[in-house]
């Protein structure tokens, strides 16, 4: 079989095109040139080094997750049977996953606009990254990669009250998406608009990527952005400096957000029920107007993530 080689603008040594990893997966960059967003997984490009990278994050958050994770994310990881040597399918992950919550893993090429995104959850279906990053550099995550999206995301996606509340959130979306239909020539309306994708977004970070619950005398990870991070899990539930407190609808929409350094506020919530209630508040406040002028800060909202909302739905 012919190989091409393709100089690694990192490393400069040479890559093949089978190789998935993240920012440098020729796969990826073909699919992304051709437009195309919702994609296949095409397993058979992963290369050794990518396995091995895969082998190794999954090795070193084994005992963090046993110490720290939310109990229904450990039955999650069981339940999904998930191949702790090797880059998973997704096809077999949703053989696994699909009959439990009818939530399914869909590959995609990158950034999808934020509308997609939201709506791809109230039809149980989670965008899922296919690169992984590098073996050199397992800290380092300029972006998702499929570790995040399958070891952090998925096995939480198990549990039918936690799909509930994922499905609840993009309701919202949905619901923000036909108020503001074809509304895009109103100046006004693009700034209330803004405000509450802000908002939307804030409740997302903090509940689904970086959330913790109450557990016994203490507090458990069961948000993605923790539940992927070797040095961050721990430090969210021990750090003396982490301001752990209630979740308060009011206060997360708006809290602006560190996107480049450990969380230095993270939200409690009493249990998946709890965030499905808060989930339905949310709701009912951007039918209300109330989310249109959150603070100022991150996450900074782009024009095709206001455009996806704009045009996501015919009111």
């Amino acid at each position: 079989m012919h190989t091409t080689l393709i100089e690694d603008p990192l490393t400069e040594d040479p890559l093949t095109e089978n190789d998935l990893t993240t920012t440098r997966a020729p796969f990826i960059e073909a699919a992304k040139g051709r437009g195309d967003m919702f994609i296949r997984q095409p397993h058979e490009l992963y290369s050794d080094r990518n396995h091995e990278a895969w082998r190794q994050l999954y090795q070193r958050m084994l005992p963090k997750w046993e110490k720290y994770a939310n109990h229904k994310f450990l039955e999650g990881i069981e339940s999904l049977a998930i191949n702790p040597d090797r880059v998973p399918k997704l096809e077999d992950v949703n053989q696994f996953l699909a009959p439990l919550t009818g939530f399914v893993a869909k590959a995609v090429a990158g950034y999808i606009p934020a509308y997609l995104f939201f709506d791809s959850l109230r039809r149980r279906e989670f965008p899922t990254t296919i690169t992984i990053r590098d073996l050199d550099h397992l800290d380092y995550l300029p972006e998702p990669d499929i570790f995040h999206d399958i070891s952090g995301h998925v096995p939480m996606h198990t549990d039918p009250a936690f799909a509930d509340a994922l499905v609840r959130i993009g309701g919202v979306a949905h619901a923000v998406a036909r108020q503001f239909a074809g509304r895009a020539d109103s100046e006004e309306a693009l700034r209330e608009l803004t405000g509450t994708l802000r908002a939307l977004s804030r409740f997302f970070w903090f509940t689904v990527e970086f959330g913790l619950m109450r557990h016994g005398d203490g507090v458990r990870v069961y948000g993605s952005g923790l539940l992927s991070s070797h040095g961050e899990i721990q430090h969210a539930v021990e750090a003396a400096k982490v301001q752990r407190q209630p979740f308060q609808l009011e206060w997360v929409i708006n809290q602006s957000f560190e996107i480049d350094s450990y969380q230095p506020l993270l939200f409690v919530v009493d249990s998946f029920d709890h965030l499905f209630e808060e989930a339905g508040r949310l709701e009912k406040w951007a039918l209300e107007g109330k989310l249109g002028n959150v603070a100022a800060g991150e996450p900074v909202v782009d024009a095709d993530d206001l455009r996806s909302f704009v045009d996501g739905v015919t009111a």
